[in-house]
């Protein structure tokens, strides 16, 4: 209890209890911002006010704490203790690549070089989603690496592969800038179930984070739920959305195109509904609200993010593509690389079509997505450490 209640001499008053022991219910800021994957509110148990008895009236704070016994003091330093700390971002990159990372680390043991060990090598980059192309260009780049430097050694191999990959996935790696439009305008596209609005989400508390203004569009209106969880998004970010109940998602494009105009906001963030890249009709909408967008701010949109899944393997060449012809695609979300994922796949975008990777996902909390980095993407599938 906050305050003191008066009681008789005779009665001994309870001891006040702390703000650390009432308020460490193990709760953190953030995962009170994080949206769960089915974009429905959870109920959070709010913190009592200072100084406000429940039930009862405002009274005042006592002028001190009692202070603790050694006793407490050391229970409470284990608790610190044992309590989880929170992961770092190469730590969950790793834990995201976890699968392949063990594939890959097997192979490169106290074992000479033969072609046994080669085929093996091919075999992994194969079925962690690599691709034909880009496995093929590994291979022959390590074939040559090896009779050049005369490796005899599977340990040898593990940094000339991180080598190899660090210069193929290295084009990709180009930070979005949104410096150069106020408001920039960023148009997001990708399938249902690709975590495209969560993303969303996600990228506006990285703005944010920058000390960027942002606002929503709500520009998916063909799924009730994917509206109502941009709206949870914005929020719990303290961002404006602009969404429509029943309305044409080139309509609310251009709503929210003004509104960010409008208010004088730093980057406005536009949803779009999912389209599968077979639905020629439907991915011919996208278009129409991509040429809307262009026609309420000329130049516009400034950015075009694709947001792809992970775990779909050679599908994400397919998506790239399809999506890219449609809208003219400048960059890539890659999500879920949340320890299912085989990660091999951004290997194969970089050989058949090489788009910038703006943002990787390693997880649904919010700040799982991070700008790309070849080189921590390659030690982390690699298990290389600095």
């Amino acid at each position: 209890m906050f305050g003191l209640f008066k009681r008789k001499k005779t009665e001994p008053a309870p001891a006040a209890t702390s703000p650390q022991e009432t308020a460490e219910d193990g709760t953190s800021a953030e995962a009170i911002l994080d949206v769960p994957a089915d974009g429905l509110e959870h109920e959070t148990t709010a913190m009592p006010t200072p100084g406000r008895v429940e039930g009862g009236a405002n009274r005042a704070l006592p002028q001190s704490e009692p202070s603790r016994t050694e006793a407490q003091t050391a229970a409470l330093a284990d608790e610190a203790e044992s309590a989880p700390r929170k992961r770092s971002w190469s730590e969950r990159l790793k834990a995201g690549l976890a699968r392949t990372r063990q594939n890959l680390s097997g192979l490169f043991g106290r074992r000479r070089i033969d072609e046994e060990l080669l085929e093996e090598i091919e075999t992994t980059l194969l079925l962690a989603d690599c691709g034909v192309e880009a496995t093929q260009w590994l291979m022959d780049a390590l074939r040559r690496r090896i009779k050049k430097d005369g490796l005899t050694d599977a340990e040898q191999l593990r940094d000339v592969m991180a080598e190899l990959l660090t210069e193929l996935l290295l084009p990709l790696q180009q930070p979005l800038e949104i410096e150069a439009h106020q408001p920039f305008i960023i148009m997001v596209t990708g399938v249902n179930g690709a975590g495209k609005t969560t993303s969303i989400g996600k990228l506006a508390k990285y703005f944010q984070s920058q000390g960027k203004t942002v606002l929503l569009g709500a520009g998916d209106t063909f799924r009730a739920a994917a509206r109502e969880q941009l709206v949870v998004w914005g929020e719990r970010n303290g961002v404006p959305v602009i969404a429509q109940e029943h309305g044409d998602p080139a309509a609310v494009a251009f709503d929210a195109v003004q509104a960010a105009k409008a208010r004088g906001v730093d980057v406005a963030i536009i949803d779009t509904a999912g389209r599968l890249p077979t639905q020629l009709h439907l991915m011919d909408e996208i278009a129409k609200v991509r040429r809307v967008i262009a026609k309420a701010e000329p130049g516009a949109p400034h950015e075009v993010l694709l947001v792809l899944d992970a775990n779909i393997g050679q599908n994400a060449i397919t998506q790239v593509e399809a999506f890219d012809k449609a809208v003219g695609l400048t960059g890539l979300v890659l999500t879920k690389l949340d320890g299912t994922a085989k990660g091999g796949v951004i290997a194969a975008i970089a050989r058949r079509c090489p788009k910038p990777v703006r943002f990787i996902g390693v997880g649904e909390g919010i700040d799982d997505l991070r700008p790309f980095s070849a080189r921590d993407f390659v030690e982390a599938l690699l298990g290389i450490e600095r």
